[in-house]
């Protein structure tokens, strides 16, 4: 059987004063791959490259070799719906729309079917914007400036809250093209973020007894002693909800530990805040001199001591820095060993992370003899650092 001659094949040569070819596109003319001509497509006028002609003959072949177009069913390509450069509604740009839309979906079905931990979250947040909405329609009303003041701080507290039930429930979404690593850091940071706003809390704490102390405290109205026991018992029920969490210098071993000890931190800083004002309405009636002064440092205090080292732990993770929990003498001794091998000349470039609490990374990078075997450098490397709890490990060869 005779081959058919509607592929011709040659080459370029490559000291071509035209390395470019019209008829082809490509630069590298001289790369076989690529070096092939239809004799009878180049005999037609020259159309849009981009532009197929399409057929809907069901009968004839996908590729045929005795015309000079390429039959590609209809909807072959997701660029079939553009039009003089711009998507359609069809295109990509809706896909990335319902991508979007499906994952807030998603969370909202896992906020849903969660745990106990995340149910009870979702009970302290509803508890705490009923209150709020309830003292600032209140405040509105009888025309308290000071409930307005205390339900947009309780509004915005929720708020937080609610991001951290968010990072919880997008935290179990599984690694994708965009987000390698996952979505678990989503806890750090709202647990960053409820520390930071801690934060802010005690200084403004700190400002306000300032405040009472240059100003008259018999001109202070008393009426948020209300308010106060019903936002403790509030808070409370948050404690107790969390309570497994109720400490200061908690180990982490998983990042939703983290997140909801800042939860936890949340809800006890507004229930000394709630506290500190019951105590100082109670001193004050009894006469004591500078109460709310001594009640509210007291509260700044507390509340800076509880949330510093959860502050510490957030920043450390999101800046990078070493890992807390490994010392950086047991890494100077394994970078020690390694380089004491024979096939390795150098170590460099040695960096280890934590990622999330208990998921450290690290990178380093080893130059070794061009005549050796790394198989079992490689494997000897791997096993030291995972002596010390670093699983994600990436190693660099360079032979020198």
């Amino acid at each position: 059987m005779e081959k058919s001659k509607s592929f011709e094949f040659y080459s370029q040569d490559p000291d071509s004063p035209h390395p470019w070819s019209a008829d082809f596109g490509f630069t590298n003319a001289s790369d076989r791959r690529y070096a092939f001509s239809r004799q009878q497509s180049f005999k037609q006028p020259m159309r849009d490259p981009q532009t197929p002609n399409f057929s809907n003959d069901s009968t004839k072949p996908f590729l045929s070799r005795n015309v000079s177009s390429i039959d590609i069913p209809p909807g072959f390509y997701a660029f079939d719906h553009v039009k003089e450069g711009v998507f359609e509604a069809k295109g990509p740009a809706a896909a990335d729309k319902f991508s979007v839309l499906d994952f807030v979906l998603w969370v909202f079905r896992v906020m849903r079917t969660g745990n106990r931990q995340m149910k009870r979250l979702l009970i302290m947040i509803s508890l705490n914007v009923a209150y709020s909405t309830a003292e600032l329609a209140i405040g509105l009303f009888t025309g308290r400036v000071g409930l307005v003041s205390d339900a947009f701080h309780l509004t915005f507290g929720c708020g937080l809250l609610t991001f951290s039930l968010f990072a919880v429930a997008a935290s179990r979404r599984k690694p994708d093209s965009v987000y390698t690593y996952g979505y678990q850091r989503l806890e750090v940071l709202s647990a960053f973020t409820n520390a930071l706003f801690l934060l802010f809390l005690s200084f403004s704490l700190a400002v306000e007894a300032l405040h009472a102390f240059i100003q008259d405290e018999s001109e202070h109205k008393h009426y948020l002693i209300v308010s106060a026991v019903a936002n403790l018992l509030v808070n409370l029920l948050g404690v107790w909800f969390f309570r497994n969490y109720a400490r200061i210098n908690l180990t982490y071993r998983k990042p939703e530990d983290m997140n909801y000890h800042s939860v936890c931190l949340h809800v006890l800083a507004d229930s000394i805040r709630s506290a500190g004002l019951i105590l100082a309405s109670w001193f004050l009636s009894l006469g004591v001199n500078n109460a709310e002064v001594l009640c509210l440092g007291l509260v700044s205090v507390a509340v800076f001591m509880l949330v510093m080292p959860l502050f510490k732990a957030t920043g450390g993770i999101l800046l990078q820095m070493a890992p807390p929990n490994i010392s950086s003498s047991a890494l100077g001794k394994c970078r020690r060993q390694i380089v004491s091998r024979e096939d390795v000349t150098e170590v460099s470039q040695t960096r280890f992370w934590e990622l999330v609490p208990g998921h450290v990374v690290g990178s380093l990078s080893l130059q070794v003899k061009k005549e050796m075997d790394n198989r079992h450098t490689l494997g000897y490397v791997h096993g030291l650092y995972h002596d010390l709890g670093i699983h994600d490990l990436t190693v660099q060869t360079d032979y020198v």
